[in-house]
């Protein structure tokens, strides 16, 4: 009897396509079960060596739910590369500027921080409106 390890070209043949409807859903609960189907974690053929996850597009990502005091608290750094160049926004300032990148970092915190990470992450499409252009790829809607 020997083990079933999955291919990366079999992995790519399975993947689907996921949309995901963010309004009103928790912002960790929600990245959570994201990163699961990024990763592959809901096929039986998962292996954590291999991208067999499957693509997920994320709409109105700026109805997103946050409790407690978040808004306020959590804060989003970037840095110009200039001395002195530190910039940083409240959670509260972020979801109204840029809502997508709100739920992209708290993902990206969730998938391996690894070449195979950044693979995974290239298949999350996130879009504040309800509208996306992927009606091409015909995919399903997933409740969470």
């Amino acid at each position: 009897m020997k083990t079933y390890s999955p291919s990366a070209e079999e992995a790519k043949e399975s993947r689907e396509w996921w949309v995901v409807d963010a309004s009103g859903k928790t912002l960790g609960r929600l990245a959570s079960e994201i990163a699961q189907i990024l990763r592959g974690k809901h096929k039986p053929t998962f292996s954590p060596h291999v991208d067999g996850g499957d693509f997920v597009i994320v709409t109105n990502c700026e109805k997103i739910a946050v409790t407690g005091d978040k808004l306020d608290n959590v804060r989003y750094y970037r840095h110009s590369r200039y001395p002195g160049g530190l910039k940083s926004r409240t959670m509260r300032e972020q979801l109204a500027r840029f809502p997508e990148r709100v739920l992209y970092e708290a993902v990206k915190g969730m998938v391996p921080k690894t070449k195979l990470g950044a693979a995974q992450m290239k298949k999350l499409r996130i879009y504040a409106g309800s509208e996306h252009p992927h009606e091409a790829q015909q995919p399903k809607m997933l409740e969470l």
